[in-house]
């Protein structure tokens, strides 16, 4: 049995636990976590490499593997933490807070709608997963992926202890996975990592799957200059964020120009570029 990088569901909520929708470090208060009984959350389980019956969603004839085992349809949401987080800061030019930070709330609920009715037939699945790295010491970390699995999202945490440990290649093999599992429908990434990204979404593409890029518009040229992929930027989704961001977004210029601030000091630029020179 070859198990999915993320588990059946999540766990029963804890009474002790404030639960958190903001993306990073929790501070402030929090909002009430959005249902997640297994009864409507669909999340997926394990993968079993033995073939295994299931039901016929579709009213005809299952979509089978190789091996005889039908596939139902999935949708499925990847997020990835280290990216987001970073160019968020880039975006706004600071250290995000509280009310600067995406709502998972919100997002879930996005993305849930966007997957249909679940009593209809063929609706699919929903699965949602995080992917983060973890410092030698967590901190409130532990809070945060904590309020995350009670809203409903699978969280892959790996240990960050060398500066080039990356999680690149553990979302790649989770999407592999529900693509041999399931039938992928839809796949939402929120990343605006090209390098990572750009050929694997758009050979999915080809494959018949709606893929969907939600990041930032001012690092994700990737997906906006892409005939395959769709965008959205992170800001448009509902409920996103409790506030509008401090930014100016070239999509969405106001009809008499606006100024984008620098987002790191002249002099702090200069001193470094001439560090480097001299090295």
């Amino acid at each position: 049995m070859r198990r999915a990088t993320s588990p059946v569901g999540p766990p029963p909520p804890a009474p002790d636990v404030t639960s958190r929708a903001d993306a990073g470090p929790p501070d402030g208060d929090a909002p009430p976590p959005v249902d997640t009984s297994p009864d409507t959350d669909r999340q997926t389980g394990p993968v079993l490499d033995t073939p295994e019956p299931q039901a016929d969603v579709n009213g005809g004839s299952p979509v089978t593997v190789d091996d005889g085992r039908s596939r139902p349809p999935l949708d499925l949401l990847i997020w990835d933490a280290p990216n987001i987080d970073m160019t968020l800061s880039t975006v706004i030019g600071a250290r995000p807070t509280a009310a600067s930070r995406p709502r998972f709330d919100a997002i879930a609920a996005w993305f849930v709608e966007g997957a249909g009715d679940p009593s209809a037939p063929g609706a699919a699945e929903v699965e949602a997963c995080v992917f983060a790295n973890i410092p030698p010491q967590p901190g409130s970390l532990q809070r945060w992926v904590e309020a995350l699995r009670g809203f409903g999202y699978s969280v892959f945490a790996r240990p960050k202890t060398q500066p080039d440990d990356d999680i690149d290649q553990d979302m790649l093999d989770h999407i592999a996975v529900r693509a041999h599992s399931h039938r992928l429908r839809r796949l939402v990434v929120f990343s605006g990592d090209g390098r990572n990204f750009a050929e694997p979404l758009e050979d999915l593409v080809r494959d018949g799957i709606q893929v969907v890029v939600v990041a930032f518009s001012e690092v994700a040229g990737y997906a906006i200059s892409s005939d395959l992929l769709e965008f959205i930027d992170i800001e448009d989704v509902p409920g996103a964020f409790v506030e509008p961001l401090d930014r100016v977004r070239l999509d969405a210029l106001p009809a008499d120009g606006a100024w984008l601030r620098p987002t790191r000091s002249l002099r702090d630029f200069v001193a470094a570029f001439t560090a480097r020179r001299g090295g």
